[in-house]
């Protein structure tokens, strides 16, 4: 198994909208891939949240075929969608891991 995970913080006065869109939107969307068998949002703790509030977003697939299926023929579209909605408002960061139990 595979887990894509993708790390935002996101600035302290869109968190709430963001929030939002992420899980009524988003995470959708991804899903509706057909490429993840499950996710997970998660809030990062014991943060500082002084200039803004730190998320993961985790996809778990089944192999690194699908996982390049999406990263190929979906990530860009959808990752441009939210990078034009939250322009200067987030900085987030993408690692894969493989699951070993």
């Amino acid at each position: 198994m595979i887990l894509y995970n993708v790390t935002v913080k996101v600035d302290l006065d869109i968190e709430p909208e963001w929030k939002a869109w992420m899980q009524e939107v988003h995470i959708p969307d991804v899903m509706k891939t057909g490429l993840f068998t499950d996710h997970k949002f998660c809030r990062l703790l014991e943060q500082d949240e002084s200039d803004g509030i730190t998320y993961a977003i985790q996809y778990f697939c089944r192999n690194m075929e699908d996982y390049f299926t999406y990263r190929d023929k979906y990530a860009p579209e959808l990752q441009q969608k939210h990078a034009e909605r939250y322009a200067d408002k987030f900085v987030a960061f993408r690692t894969l891991l493989k699951v070993i139990t």
